[in-house]
């Protein structure tokens, strides 16, 4: 399993998930390929993300789960790059897909997502025992405003200094 793979998705979860994204594409809107997912993700428009498993560099995919979980957009993976481009009705491979627009697909897409969302909240809490990391960010930020109120002491002391020797 690679890196970026957070869970394993069940073969009936992701032969939904492509049944899902071939009905987004006839009556819906799909967005194919990782920088159009990223721009979905981002902008909260997409409903549903997948990705394929098989991704080499994994470089190329690794971001998309955690941007998910940011914006809490569903994903799944499917095993490989060419199910998702035949899912997506194109000739290439394709590392990533984001349903936009349901359409027709919107049951199923509720069905994928009530199957994955358990797995994703039993992933999170195992992830949550193991590291804090917002523990982590708020400790270099308090030191930061003490450093910055040490500067300004500094400066304020020298100032009243300059104006005694002026005069």
């Amino acid at each position: 399993m690679k890196s970026y793979v957070k869970f394993e998705t069940p073969k009936e979860v992701s032969e939904k998930a492509l049944q899902a994204i071939e009905m987004a594409r006839d009556t819906g809107k799909i967005r194919k390929g990782t920088n159009e997912v990223t721009k979905a993700i981002d902008s909260g428009s997409a409903q549903l993300v997948v990705i394929a498993e098989d991704v080499d560099p994994e470089e190329i995919v690794m971001h998309l789960p955690m941007l998910c979980e940011e914006k809490n957009i569903p994903f799944v993976y499917v095993p490989t790059k060419q199910d998702l481009g035949k899912a997506a009705g194109i000739q290439r491979n394709c590392a990533s897909i984001a349903i936009v627009e349901a359409g027709n697909a919107e049951g199923m897409i509720k069905e994928v997502v009530s199957k994955v969302g358990k797995k994703e909240t039993e992933v999170k809490a195992k992830e949550e025992k193991v590291e804090k990391p917002e523990e982590k960010k708020e400790k270099p930020k308090k030191e930061k405003k003490v450093k910055e109120e040490k500067v300004e002491k500094k400066a304020s002391e020298k100032k009243p200094e300059k104006k005694e020797k002026k005069e």
